[in-house]
């Protein structure tokens, strides 16, 4: 329990709170960008770093200069034991060990040195460059460190496939569709641009695994468990075997030949018409890096006005200060934008300050209007919508939509306001892009085929993007405000998100870690559509928060909760879960007495107590998500955004209970 909870009844900590609320929101304002948006560094793990230095060097275009830089950072987030992990306090990563260690190697430090000594001991001890994931060997095999003979396939002409075949790229999630359409090209050159170096010291001598090895397993796991039939899977290794004698046909064959020309010219064409206007592709690291590839081994020279604005896109990723040169695998203004609204307003910000009009005037300048790859299967849905980027026009998100709506309604859009139709528009277009069952993806419907995650090639995170209940409770709580949304649509939500609560009454979180977000974001929804705050999906949830606080008064969550159940709702106490779980709390009306409502004032609390100097919280922990463990995010103005919500409900819950 928070000393300050414990000492001071509630109305010193409601001042208190209300002091820090100010001062939070003070931070929040002078932190807004001239032309009205918030931008906070997405930080993820330095396999985004590694892999642009193995780009440039497959272009011919690394300098000594940028690698130096680079690996500053790069060796600034190694750990004592030599290795790298993918989120802060992660467990030892393989494939991240192994791509930082080329990085350096490609910077010019030497096998000799005793940090790359003990790297490359450690690689050698989990099974060396074998051991990697499949986006590793593909890049070992681009720079002749691996064959290209023992990757899976992944042939062209799966361009071909109609988008409702069972493993088209319109089964994969976009990210991934976008990521595979480019690798397929790549697949089929099978490139090689050596290094100028060997990594022997990186071979483990066959048979030679630690005795230890199932038990380092155990406590620190590199996988998931399986989530396919396994009859699928033997069915894709029989796949991947034809695909194989395929790939190996000659030349003269003149079928083959024929096909394959056309395919790849297919997805070169594919490619090319999804560039954005800032020369990326889908705003995130995997599809622009390997898209830069495949068209460059179709032709296009590094001075070509595709790659030229592509690399200059990539250089608006990156960050540099005293610590070295970093890239963001993404850029979150839309997003960082809306939670930005939304926290001010609730700490007190009037919806005519001038910097909720100008945050206002930019997010409605972002409407999408276009259509994307969603539409190919809802061909006839008007556009509208948000995506999560600067310029990613093609794919607008559901999430990033529910937000934008409900923050530009916090800023005081109302019904006949000139910014109404936005909001309208954006409210249909989620209506319409519904899964089955009444959830809601990301980008895209119904996308949650089993089967080609059974496929070889997919081990680098989560393939497709079924409906979650931290999106669907988004959209929930957006639908539930506007006017004329079909109330059979509200009640599909509402009975979805009570279909998916997991037996101890919390909710899974896809998108952020975990059930801490999950219970954070449904119990706000639900609320807002009418459940009542006895009803027995809020209590559980409510009570499953109160079982899970830390002793200290904070919530936390470590991101193993994604592979063991153990973890959840625990970790280290973070200003971003603690202030999820305050939401839920105040939604369900925990402002009185008993122990939710005790939960609730040691919570504040914590946050007034841990509010830095500087009006903001230090937040180290990872606590976003890209793929659910395998791809991780530290959203730095998540440590700020949330707390400064939940201090601005707080106070006003208690400023009504006064």
């Amino acid at each position: 329990m928070s000393a300050l909870a414990s000492a001071e009844p509630w109305s010193e900590l409601l001042e208190a709170a209300t002091a820090a609320r100010d001062r939070a929101r003070d931070h929040l304002l002078a932190a807004q960008h001239p032309e009205g948006w918030w931008k906070g560094e997405l930080e993820t793990n330095v396999t985004m770093d590694a892999e642009d230095l193995l780009l440039r060097h497959f272009l011919g275009i690394l300098r000594p200069g940028l690698a130096a830089r680079s690996a500053r950072w790069v060796r600034s987030q190694q750990r004592a034991d030599g290795t790298w992990g993918t989120f802060y306090g992660a467990p030892p990563d393989v494939s991240a060990t192994v791509e930082a260690y080329v990085a350096l190697r490609l910077a010019g430090d030497l096998p000799g040195e005793a940090h790359m000594e003990a790297a490359a001991a450690w690689i050698r001890s989990r099974g060396g460059l074998a051991a990697t994931r499949v986006f590793t060997r593909i890049w070992l095999a681009m720079v002749g460190a691996w064959s290209w003979d023992e990757l899976p396939a992944m042939p062209p002409e799966l361009v071909f496939l109609p988008p409702r075949a069972p493993i088209s790229i319109y089964r994969f999630g976009c990210w991934a569709r976008q990521t595979i359409v480019a690798l397929t090209v790549v697949m089929s050159h099978r490139p090689v641009r050596p290094l100028p170096f060997a990594l022997d010291e990186l071979t483990a001598p066959p048979g030679d695994a630690p005795a230890d090895r199932a038990a380092a397993e155990v406590e620190d796991p590199q996988s998931k468990p399986v989530r396919y039939d396994p009859l699928a899977g033997a069915a894709f290794a029989a796949l991947d075997r034809l695909l194989h004698s395929w790939e190996r046909l000659p030349g003269w064959f003149l079928p083959k030949t024929l096909l394959r020309r056309a395919a790849l010219g297919a997805a070169e064409r594919w490619i090319v018409r999804r560039q954005e206007a800032d020369g990326c592709w889908g705003g995130i690291q995997p599809p622009i890096v390997y898209s830069v590839i495949a068209l460059h081994l179709q032709g296009y020279a590094v001075d070509h006005p595709v790659i030229a604005a592509a690399l200059a896109g990539i250089d608006g990723f990156v960050l540099e200060d005293h610590r070295g040169r970093r890239v963001e695998a993404c850029q979150s203004p839309v997003w960082d934008t809306a939670l930005s609204v939304t926290a001010l307003v609730d700490a007190g910000v009037a919806p005519d300050h001038p910097a909720i009009r100008r945050a206002r005037e930019w997010l409605v300048g972002e409407e999408i209007r276009v259509r994307g790859d969603w539409a190919v299967h809802r061909p006839r849905l008007e556009p509208g919508g948000w995506a999560f980027e600067f310029a990613n026009d093609l794919y607008p998100d559901i999430d990033d939509t529910a937000e934008v709506v409900l923050a530009l309604r916090r800023a005081g859009v109302t019904p006949g306001d000139p910014d109404d139709a936005a909001c309208r528009r954006g409210a249909a277009w989620t209506v319409g892009m519904r899964s089955r069952g009444g959830g809601w993806g990301a980008f895209d419907v119904d996308n949650d085929s089993e089967l080609v995650k059974a496929i070889p090639f997919c081990d680098f995170g989560e393939v497709t993007d079924p409906p979650s209940a931290d999106v669907t409770a988004h959209v929930l709580e957006m639908l539930a405000g506007e006017p004329g949304v079909d109330p059979g649509v509200v009640d599909g939500a509402v009975r979805w998100l009570s279909e998916h609560q997991e037996p101890d009454g919390s909710w899974f979180g896809r998108w952020g870690v975990n059930h801490v977000y999950g219970v954070g974001a449904v119990v706000p929804a639900l609320v807002a559509a009418g459940v009542g705050a006895d009803d027995p999906r809020i209590s559980r949830a409510v009570r499953w928060l109160v079982d899970h606080r830390n002793p200290d008064g904070g919530w936390g969550e470590d991101l193993r909760s994604y592979i063991d159940p153990a973890w959840r709702g625990r970790g280290h106490s973070t200003a971003s879960q603690t202030a999820w779980a305050l939401l839920a709390l105040l939604a369900a009306g925990e402002t009185g007495n008993g122990p939710a409502a005790a939960a609730l004032d040691d919570g504040v609390a914590w946050l007034v107590e841990h509010l830095g100097d500087d009006g903001t919280w230090d937040e180290p922990w990872f606590t976003g998500t890209g793929f659910p463990w395998d791809f991780s995010i530290n959203y730095h103005l998540y440590r700020h955004v949330f707390p400064l919500t939940a201090l601005g409900r707080y106070v006003s819950a208690l400023e009504d209970r006064a």
